[in-house]
């Protein structure tokens, strides 16, 4: 028996345990890809329209951190506003499914079982590895399909799939070093993720420093993008050079972290990382004592990981309002068709609010899936041992979202109104008119939070594809997406967000928000008590 002794039949196992999960993924990000790209292709019909969407994000410092631009071309403003989007997602399920097959498994206990038969040290994670290098290879193909059908050049599609593909094998290998470091599953992932927020930190300065050429359309990145595996999946500049060299980089970085990582496994006990688990305190802190304080302790991290970005966000779409009001042509059609209204401030600022309500949403659904998580890691039973019933455990866990989606959408909105008062200047009003459009959206970011939660209750071996499914329909076909899917209204109808008055471009009608609210809370008390009646699923 050698090292990789059993690769093959634990990857065809990990392959199995995640075809429904990593086809989510990869299928989610093709779907959203064909949606922004079709929205793009629909908005920016004549070359003017599509010179001026190249130099709003060249002329706005701020707005280089979200993308980089290479260029006039439809194309090129599809990158710009979701190739980082897609490296990241592509980046965290990288993450998620190493640390998933590897780590998780050793506290699970199934790694153990795996390992008394005839299984070599390095198989569980050679497996992880393969099997996120598969779908990262599938994903490029159908990213690359997903512009091609729209109309964009063949070049450009497949080089912006093949950027993303290597950003997320490239944090595959990163999590293949943080879970033989990590004393727990939940670390590594936590400081995998780490370096991923300092990767889209220093490709967005480097961006941020960089200078714009004479035609305002294309922006030379500075030094600071170059030390980032983002940054150079955008120097790859899809659309604007398709260049394939800087794949190079990407082989020479995975090579050594995937060597060093098989170096580290062999030095460290099965269940245990290199780094040793900090002790903690003697007796327990007070807000400890309760199943939400408890639940507020585990989450404050990615709060305020989430709370720092939401912030960013909205005071760099706040500070983009002095351009939005001179934008004209198809830009201006989109903004006030997304808005409601004709008023282009108005229609910029309930659309921008839309789409951080929708972000939002993707906080809370992850959130509420922790309860799932939980269950199926065996915390969860021993939590009811110690006398706390399921419906308060499910409330401590439903405080935490919610509360945690009410401050995401205020700070974001606080953000925007800031960024814009800073720009046209009269701040309270800017502040005000962002932080309604904000609160409007509640109802709906709430409705999606509540699916997650009766999809627990009710199907709880499916309850994380089924929930993301949610969110993603929800997005697709609402009101950002399906106008320019030329999706009839009634299938809009099926997205939340479709149903949230466009404030501040109209006023605020109370019946749509009552009846959100009002199933929202129906699946909330659905949820609860399905919960309540049916049997734990536990690890075997």
């Amino acid at each position: 028996m050698n090292a990789l002794s059993g690769t093959i039949r634990l990857t065809r196992l990990a392959a199995r345990r995640d075809r429904v999960t990593l086809s989510i993924w990869v299928l989610g990000l093709t779907a959203f890809l064909t949606a922004t790209t079709a929205m793009f292709v629909r908005s920016l019909v004549t070359h003017a329209d599509v010179v001026r969407e190249a130099q709003l994000p060249t002329s706005n410092v701020g707005l280089r951190l979200l993308g980089l631009t290479s260029g006039p071309s439809v194309g090129g403003a599809v990158m710009v506003r979701d190739y980082v989007w897609l490296m990241v997602m592509a980046a965290l399920m990288n993450v998620f499914a190493v640390v998933r097959h590897t780590r998780q498994s050793e506290e699970l206990g199934r790694a153990e079982v795996v390992g008394s038969t005839v299984v070599g040290r390095y198989a569980d994670l050679a497996a992880a590895v393969i099997v996120v290098a598969v779908a990262d290879t599938v994903m490029a193909g159908l990213l690359g399909l997903a512009m091609v059908v729209n109309g964009q050049p063949v070049a450009g599609a497949f080089t912006a799939g093949a950027g993303v593909a290597a950003v997320g094998l490239t944090f595959a290998a990163v999590a293949a070093v943080t879970v033989q470091l990590a004393s727990t599953s939940r670390a590594a992932t936590g400081f995998a993720s780490a370096v991923l927020a300092g990767a889209f930190l220093l490709s967005g300065i480097g961006n941020m420093l960089g200078t714009a050429d004479l035609e305002g359309t294309r922006v030379n990145s500075a030094w600071p993008a170059w030390l980032s595996p983002l940054g150079w999946a955008q120097q790859m500049r899809p659309f604007g050079g398709d260049h394939v060299w800087p794949l190079a980089i990407f082989v020479a970085l995975v090579g050594s972290l995937l060597g060093i990582a098989g170096s580290l496994v062999v030095r460290r006990d099965v269940g245990a990382g290199l780094w040793p688990q900090r002790r903690g305190h003697a007796h327990a802190a007070a807000g400890l004592l309760s199943p939400a304080g408890l639940d507020f302790r585990l989450q404050r991290g990615a709060l305020l990981g989430w709370a720092v970005g939401m912030l960013a966000f909205g005071l760099i779409f706040g500070a983009m309002s002095a351009q939005i009001q001179d934008v004209t042509g198809q830009a201006r059609d989109f903004y006030e068709r997304f808005g409601g209204a004709d008023q282009i401030l108005e229609a910029y600022d309930a659309s921008m609010a839309a789409m951080g309500a929708m972000i939002v949403a993707i906080y809370v659904v992850q959130m509420v899936l922790r309860m799932r998580a939980d269950e199926a890691a065996g915390t969860l039973e021993s939590l009811l041992a110690s006398g706390v019933s399921r419906p308060r455990w499910v409330l401590g866990h439903l405080l935490n979202s919610v509360g945690g989606g009410i401050v995401l959408m205020l700070l974001y909105s606080a953000g925007m109104g800031i960024g814009a008062g800073q720009a046209l200047g009269d701040t309270p009003t800017q502040l005000g008119k962002t932080v309604a459009a904000g609160l409007v959206q509640l109802p709906a970011i709430l409705v999606v939070g509540a699916c997650a939660l009766a999809a627990i209750g009710l199907l709880p071996r499916l309850a994380s594809p089924l929930a993301w499914a949610i969110v993603i329909a929800a997005l697709l076909l609402g009101p950002m997406f399906g106008p320019a899917l030329g999706l009839p209204e009634r299938v809009m109808d099926v997205s939340p967000f479709t149903h949230v008055p466009s404030v501040p471009a109209t006023g605020a009608s109370a019946l749509p928000l009552l009846v959100l609210t009002g199933t929202c809370l129906t699946l909330g008390v659905i949820g609860t008590a399905a919960v309540r009646r049916r049997s734990l699923l536990l690890p075997a």
